[in-house]
Protein backbone atom coordinates (compact mmCIF):
# COMPACT_ATOMS: atom_id res chain seq x y z
CA UNK A 1 0.00 0.00 0.00
CA UNK A 2 1.08 3.68 -0.49
CA UNK A 3 0.04 5.43 2.82
CA UNK A 4 0.48 9.19 3.22
CA UNK A 5 0.17 10.73 6.90
CA UNK A 6 -0.83 14.49 7.82
CA UNK A 7 -1.96 16.29 10.96
CA UNK A 8 1.44 16.31 12.76
CA UNK A 9 3.86 18.79 13.03
CA UNK A 10 6.17 15.34 11.64
CA UNK A 11 8.79 12.70 12.54
CA UNK A 12 10.99 11.98 14.29
CA UNK A 13 8.71 13.10 17.44
CA UNK A 14 9.25 15.95 19.13
CA UNK A 15 6.48 16.99 20.89
CA UNK A 16 4.47 13.68 21.86
CA UNK A 17 0.97 12.70 21.33
CA UNK A 18 0.59 12.09 17.24
CA UNK A 19 3.56 12.74 16.51
CA UNK A 20 4.67 10.02 18.60
CA UNK A 21 2.22 7.68 16.96
CA UNK A 22 3.06 8.85 13.44
CA UNK A 23 6.68 8.05 14.14
CA UNK A 24 6.05 4.29 15.50
CA UNK A 25 3.66 3.50 13.37
CA UNK A 26 5.02 4.75 10.15
CA UNK A 27 8.22 3.25 10.41
CA UNK A 28 6.22 -0.02 11.31
CA UNK A 29 4.27 0.40 7.79
CA UNK A 30 7.41 0.58 6.16
CA UNK A 31 8.92 -2.24 8.40
CA UNK A 32 6.19 -4.04 6.50
CA UNK A 33 7.15 -3.22 2.98
CA UNK A 34 4.55 -0.43 2.07
CA UNK A 35 5.32 2.87 1.01
CA UNK A 36 5.04 4.93 3.70
CA UNK A 37 5.26 9.55 3.70
CA UNK A 38 4.68 11.77 6.44
CA UNK A 39 4.26 15.20 6.16
CA UNK A 40 6.21 17.69 8.02
CA UNK A 41 6.38 20.92 8.50
CA UNK A 42 8.91 22.78 7.18
CA UNK A 43 10.23 24.06 10.66
CA UNK A 44 10.34 20.43 11.49
CA UNK A 45 14.37 20.21 13.08
CA UNK A 46 14.53 17.10 10.44
CA UNK A 47 15.43 18.07 7.70
CA UNK A 48 15.91 14.66 5.35
CA UNK A 49 13.86 13.82 2.97
CA UNK A 50 13.62 9.95 4.77
CA UNK A 51 13.58 8.55 8.00
CA UNK A 52 14.13 4.70 8.69
CA UNK A 53 12.80 3.98 5.57
CA UNK A 54 9.82 6.58 5.83
CA UNK A 55 9.75 9.36 3.11
CA UNK A 56 9.36 12.53 4.21
CA UNK A 57 7.39 15.58 2.90
CA UNK A 58 8.36 19.22 3.92
CA UNK A 59 5.95 21.69 3.42
CA UNK A 60 5.40 25.59 4.31
CA UNK A 61 4.54 26.17 7.55
CA UNK A 62 4.49 30.05 8.25
CA UNK A 63 2.92 29.14 11.75
CA UNK A 64 6.32 30.74 13.38
CA UNK A 65 5.27 34.19 11.71
CA UNK A 66 1.71 34.56 11.53
CA UNK A 67 0.65 32.53 14.92
CA UNK A 68 -1.91 29.73 14.92
CA UNK A 69 -3.31 30.71 11.25
CA UNK A 70 0.00 29.07 9.94
CA UNK A 71 -1.31 25.76 10.87
CA UNK A 72 -4.33 25.79 8.53
CA UNK A 73 -1.65 27.06 5.89
CA UNK A 74 0.63 24.24 6.89
CA UNK A 75 -2.58 21.83 6.38
CA UNK A 76 -3.42 22.99 3.07
CA UNK A 77 -0.48 23.07 1.67
CA UNK A 78 -0.10 19.28 2.37
CA UNK A 79 -3.27 18.26 1.30
CA UNK A 80 -2.90 20.07 -1.85
CA UNK A 81 0.53 17.98 -2.66
CA UNK A 82 -1.05 14.80 -1.72
CA UNK A 83 -4.15 15.02 -4.56
CA UNK A 84 -0.47 14.39 -6.70
CA UNK A 85 0.78 11.59 -4.75
CA UNK A 86 -2.14 9.02 -5.62
CA UNK A 87 -2.31 7.45 -2.07
CA UNK A 88 -4.21 4.19 -1.45
CA UNK A 89 -5.18 5.62 2.17
CA UNK A 90 -5.02 8.85 3.30
CA UNK A 91 -4.39 9.15 7.32
CA UNK A 92 -5.33 12.35 8.87
CA UNK A 93 -4.48 12.39 12.96
CA UNK A 94 -7.16 15.41 13.94
CA UNK A 95 -9.05 17.98 11.76
CA UNK A 96 -8.85 21.40 13.78
CA UNK A 97 -6.98 22.74 10.98
CA UNK A 98 -7.48 20.68 8.18
CA UNK A 99 -11.58 19.43 7.67
CA UNK A 100 -11.85 23.34 6.75
CA UNK A 101 -10.14 21.97 3.34
CA UNK A 102 -11.83 18.82 3.14
CA UNK A 103 -13.22 19.98 -0.52
CA UNK A 104 -9.85 19.61 -1.64
CA UNK A 105 -8.95 16.11 -0.38
CA UNK A 106 -7.81 13.70 -3.36
CA UNK A 107 -10.82 11.90 -4.66
CA UNK A 108 -8.79 8.66 -5.52
CA UNK A 109 -7.33 8.06 -2.13
CA UNK A 110 -9.44 6.72 0.94
CA UNK A 111 -9.41 8.98 3.47
CA UNK A 112 -9.00 8.08 7.31
CA UNK A 113 -9.43 10.35 10.10
CA UNK A 114 -8.77 9.81 13.60
CA UNK A 115 -10.94 12.13 15.18
CA UNK A 116 -8.39 12.85 18.63
CA UNK A 117 -10.61 14.36 21.45
CA UNK A 118 -13.86 16.58 21.65
CA UNK A 119 -11.76 19.92 21.43
CA UNK A 120 -14.53 21.72 21.43
CA UNK A 121 -14.91 20.99 25.09
CA UNK A 122 -11.69 22.64 25.91
CA UNK A 123 -12.23 25.85 28.03
CA UNK A 124 -8.99 27.52 27.14
CA UNK A 125 -10.92 28.31 23.70
CA UNK A 126 -13.26 30.99 23.58
CA UNK A 127 -17.16 30.81 22.16
CA UNK A 128 -16.29 31.50 18.71
CA UNK A 129 -13.62 29.08 18.60
CA UNK A 130 -15.27 26.70 19.91
CA UNK A 131 -18.69 27.12 17.83
CA UNK A 132 -15.47 26.77 14.70
CA UNK A 133 -14.64 23.37 16.39
CA UNK A 134 -17.84 21.82 16.50
CA UNK A 135 -18.04 22.87 13.19
CA UNK A 136 -14.55 21.12 11.80
CA UNK A 137 -15.60 18.43 13.48
CA UNK A 138 -18.74 17.87 11.38
CA UNK A 139 -16.92 18.51 8.15
CA UNK A 140 -14.27 16.03 9.52
CA UNK A 141 -16.99 13.16 9.73
CA UNK A 142 -19.08 14.33 6.52
CA UNK A 143 -15.51 13.99 4.80
CA UNK A 144 -14.09 11.07 5.59
CA UNK A 145 -14.49 7.37 4.63
CA UNK A 146 -13.59 5.95 7.65
CA UNK A 147 -12.84 7.22 11.38
CA UNK A 148 -10.98 5.93 14.18
CA UNK A 149 -11.57 6.25 17.77
CA UNK A 150 -8.99 6.06 20.40
CA UNK A 151 -11.20 5.73 22.92
CA UNK A 152 -14.91 4.18 23.48
CA UNK A 153 -16.32 7.61 24.99
CA UNK A 154 -15.07 9.19 21.83
CA UNK A 155 -16.57 6.48 19.83
CA UNK A 156 -19.93 6.34 21.72
CA UNK A 157 -20.02 10.08 21.53
CA UNK A 158 -19.62 10.30 17.30
CA UNK A 159 -22.22 6.93 16.93
CA UNK A 160 -24.78 9.15 19.42
CA UNK A 161 -24.13 12.83 17.83
CA UNK A 162 -23.66 11.90 14.24
CA UNK A 163 -24.76 8.21 14.11
CA UNK A 164 -21.48 7.10 12.51
CA UNK A 165 -19.37 4.01 13.17
CA UNK A 166 -15.90 4.21 13.86
CA UNK A 167 -13.32 1.89 14.51
CA UNK A 168 -11.73 1.73 18.42
CA UNK A 169 -7.99 1.89 18.19
CA UNK A 170 -6.35 3.12 21.37
CA UNK A 171 -3.13 4.99 21.83
CA UNK A 172 0.22 3.16 23.23
CA UNK A 173 2.96 2.81 25.54
CA UNK A 174 6.32 1.06 25.71
CA UNK A 175 6.95 -0.53 29.41
CA UNK A 176 9.19 0.91 31.85
CA UNK A 177 11.99 -1.29 33.02
CA UNK A 178 15.04 0.88 34.05
CA UNK A 179 14.06 2.59 37.33
CA UNK A 180 16.82 4.79 38.82
CA UNK A 181 16.37 6.34 42.34
CA UNK A 182 18.77 9.03 42.09
CA UNK A 183 16.51 10.73 39.68
CA UNK A 184 14.60 12.19 42.63
CA UNK A 185 17.41 14.02 44.49
CA UNK A 186 16.41 16.58 41.73
CA UNK A 187 13.10 16.73 43.42
CA UNK A 188 13.97 16.31 46.91
CA UNK A 189 11.93 13.48 47.87
CA UNK A 190 11.98 10.00 48.55
CA UNK A 191 10.49 7.19 47.15
CA UNK A 192 6.72 6.45 48.00
CA UNK A 193 6.60 9.25 50.07
CA UNK A 194 5.14 11.97 47.49
CA UNK A 195 2.00 11.98 45.40
CA UNK A 196 1.65 13.70 41.84
CA UNK A 197 -0.05 14.78 38.77
CA UNK A 198 1.20 15.89 34.97
CA UNK A 199 -0.67 17.60 33.29
CA UNK A 200 -1.70 20.44 30.85
CA UNK A 201 -2.53 23.96 32.81
CA UNK A 202 -6.15 23.60 32.09
CA UNK A 203 -9.32 23.78 33.99
CA UNK A 204 -10.73 20.73 32.58
CA UNK A 205 -7.91 18.37 33.65
CA UNK A 206 -9.25 19.39 37.62
CA UNK A 207 -6.05 20.38 38.67
CA UNK A 208 -7.71 22.74 41.13
CA UNK A 209 -10.10 20.00 42.24
CA UNK A 210 -7.18 18.02 43.19
CA UNK A 211 -5.09 20.55 45.25
CA UNK A 212 -8.00 21.50 46.87
CA UNK A 213 -8.01 18.08 47.94
CA UNK A 214 -4.48 17.97 49.02
CA UNK A 215 -4.26 21.36 50.89
CA UNK A 216 -7.80 19.27 52.55
CA UNK A 217 -6.02 16.42 53.93
CA UNK A 218 -4.13 15.29 57.01
CA UNK A 219 -1.28 14.21 55.32
CA UNK A 220 1.27 16.85 54.50
CA UNK A 221 3.80 14.72 51.67
CA UNK A 222 5.04 16.62 48.90
CA UNK A 223 2.92 16.79 46.09
CA UNK A 224 4.72 17.78 42.61
CA UNK A 225 2.81 19.59 39.97
CA UNK A 226 4.08 18.49 36.16
CA UNK A 227 3.45 21.01 33.78
CA UNK A 228 4.25 23.98 32.14
CA UNK A 229 2.69 26.72 34.00
CA UNK A 230 4.60 29.97 33.24
CA UNK A 231 2.92 31.10 30.64
CA UNK A 232 -0.42 30.24 31.36
CA UNK A 233 -2.93 32.63 33.25
CA UNK A 234 -4.50 29.32 34.84
CA UNK A 235 -1.43 28.43 35.96
CA UNK A 236 -0.30 31.85 37.64
CA UNK A 237 -3.67 31.41 39.15
CA UNK A 238 -2.54 27.88 40.74
CA UNK A 239 0.33 29.05 41.64
CA UNK A 240 -0.95 31.99 43.60
CA UNK A 241 -3.41 30.14 45.22
CA UNK A 242 -1.55 27.90 46.41
CA UNK A 243 1.75 29.78 47.33
CA UNK A 244 2.00 29.30 51.37
CA UNK A 245 1.68 25.23 50.86
CA UNK A 246 5.42 24.84 51.04
CA UNK A 247 4.33 20.62 49.96
CA UNK A 248 3.06 21.54 46.71
CA UNK A 249 5.81 22.18 44.39
CA UNK A 250 5.03 23.22 40.93
CA UNK A 251 8.07 21.69 38.82
CA UNK A 252 7.47 23.02 35.40
CA UNK A 253 7.03 21.07 32.26
CA UNK A 254 9.09 18.46 31.98
CA UNK A 255 9.86 16.51 28.65
CA UNK A 256 12.44 13.94 29.41
CA UNK A 257 10.43 10.73 29.07
CA UNK A 258 13.10 8.50 31.39
CA UNK A 259 12.72 11.14 34.45
CA UNK A 260 8.53 11.53 33.91
CA UNK A 261 8.47 7.41 34.09
CA UNK A 262 11.05 7.41 37.13
CA UNK A 263 8.89 10.20 39.09
CA UNK A 264 5.79 7.99 38.56
CA UNK A 265 7.43 4.58 39.45
CA UNK A 266 8.45 5.60 43.03
CA UNK A 267 5.43 8.30 43.83
CA UNK A 268 2.56 7.13 46.28
CA UNK A 269 -0.31 8.42 44.04
CA UNK A 270 -0.42 9.28 40.88
CA UNK A 271 -3.69 11.64 40.15
CA UNK A 272 -4.83 12.30 36.21
CA UNK A 273 -7.69 14.52 36.33
CA UNK A 274 -8.01 15.00 32.54
CA UNK A 275 -11.95 14.70 31.53
CA UNK A 276 -11.73 15.64 27.84
CA UNK A 277 -10.83 14.00 24.86
CA UNK A 278 -9.91 10.52 23.89
CA UNK A 279 -7.03 8.04 25.64
CA UNK A 280 -4.61 10.40 27.10
CA UNK A 281 -0.92 9.37 26.29
CA UNK A 282 0.32 10.72 29.91
CA UNK A 283 -2.13 8.06 31.37
CA UNK A 284 -0.66 5.05 29.38
CA UNK A 285 2.43 6.24 30.60
CA UNK A 286 1.43 5.92 34.04
CA UNK A 287 -0.18 2.66 33.61
CA UNK A 288 3.44 1.57 32.24
CA UNK A 289 5.83 2.89 34.82
CA UNK A 290 3.86 1.22 38.28
CA UNK A 291 1.85 4.50 38.93
CA UNK A 292 -0.69 3.93 41.33
CA UNK A 293 -3.65 5.58 39.88
CA UNK A 294 -6.28 7.81 41.15
CA UNK A 295 -8.18 9.27 37.82
CA UNK A 296 -11.25 11.65 37.33
CA UNK A 297 -14.24 9.17 37.51
CA UNK A 298 -15.43 9.75 33.44
CA UNK A 299 -15.97 7.06 30.53
CA UNK A 300 -12.57 8.15 28.99
CA UNK A 301 -10.70 7.23 31.89
CA UNK A 302 -12.63 4.28 33.19
CA UNK A 303 -12.66 2.60 29.43
CA UNK A 304 -8.92 2.28 30.02
CA UNK A 305 -8.23 1.53 33.21
CA UNK A 306 -10.98 -0.39 34.56
CA UNK A 307 -10.98 -1.60 38.29
CA UNK A 308 -7.09 -1.14 38.62
CA UNK A 309 -7.60 2.51 39.80
CA UNK A 310 -9.02 4.70 42.61
CA UNK A 311 -11.29 7.42 41.20
CA UNK A 312 -12.38 10.67 42.29
CA UNK A 313 -15.20 13.60 41.43
CA UNK A 314 -14.47 15.82 44.47
CA UNK A 315 -12.09 17.49 46.42
CA UNK A 316 -13.57 15.34 49.40
CA UNK A 317 -12.88 12.11 47.65
CA UNK A 318 -9.41 13.53 47.08
CA UNK A 319 -8.90 13.85 50.66
CA UNK A 320 -9.68 10.88 51.64
CA UNK A 321 -7.98 8.45 49.19
CA UNK A 322 -4.69 10.69 50.29
CA UNK A 323 -5.46 9.95 53.89
CA UNK A 324 -6.02 6.39 53.39
CA UNK A 325 -3.90 5.13 50.24
CA UNK A 326 -1.00 3.62 50.08
CA UNK A 327 0.81 2.10 47.17
CA UNK A 328 2.18 -0.79 48.61
CA UNK A 329 -1.17 -2.09 49.63
CA UNK A 330 -2.72 -1.87 46.33
CA UNK A 331 0.28 -3.48 43.89
CA UNK A 332 -2.46 -5.91 41.87
CA UNK A 333 -3.72 -2.50 40.32
CA UNK A 334 -0.11 -1.26 39.95
CA UNK A 335 0.19 -4.85 38.37
CA UNK A 336 -2.83 -4.86 36.60
CA UNK A 337 -2.57 -1.60 34.95
CA UNK A 338 1.03 -3.30 34.12
CA UNK A 339 -0.68 -6.00 32.24
CA UNK A 340 -3.24 -4.14 30.58
CA UNK A 341 -0.34 -2.27 28.92
CA UNK A 342 1.32 -5.75 27.38
CA UNK A 343 -2.16 -7.37 26.22
CA UNK A 344 -4.13 -4.45 24.95
CA UNK A 345 -1.98 -1.07 24.69
CA UNK A 346 1.58 -1.62 23.46
CA UNK A 347 3.09 -0.52 20.17
CA UNK A 348 3.12 -3.49 18.68
CA UNK A 349 -0.67 -4.37 18.95
CA UNK A 350 -2.01 -1.13 18.10
CA UNK A 351 0.35 -0.92 15.13
CA UNK A 352 -0.81 -4.41 13.93
CA UNK A 353 -4.99 -3.07 14.55
CA UNK A 354 -4.17 0.21 12.60
CA UNK A 355 -2.80 -2.18 9.27
CA UNK A 356 -5.31 -4.80 9.79
CA UNK A 357 -8.23 -1.86 9.29
CA UNK A 358 -6.62 -0.17 6.20
CA UNK A 359 -6.98 -4.00 5.06
CA UNK A 360 -10.10 -4.05 5.65
CA UNK A 361 -11.10 -0.99 4.33
CA UNK A 362 -9.38 -0.91 1.08
CA UNK A 363 -11.42 -4.31 0.73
Amino acid sequence: MKIGILGTRGIPNYHGGFEQFAEYFSVYLANQGHDVYVYNSSMHPYQEKTFKGVHIIHCKDPENRIGTAGQFIYDVNSILDSRKRNFDILLQLGYTSSSVWYKLLPKKSMVITNMDGLEWKRSKYSKKIQSFLKVAESLAVKSSDHLISDSVGIQNYLNTKYNVQSKYIAYGADLFHNPNEKVLNDFEVKPYKYNMLVARFEPENNLETILDGVVLSNKKETFLVVGKHDSNAFGAYLKKKYQHHDFIKFVGGIYDIDILNNLRYYSNLYFHGHSVGGTNPSLLEAMSSNALIVGHKNEFNSSILGDFAFYFESDIDVKGIIESIEKKDYLEKVNGCRNEIVEKYNWNTINKQYLEFFKDCLK
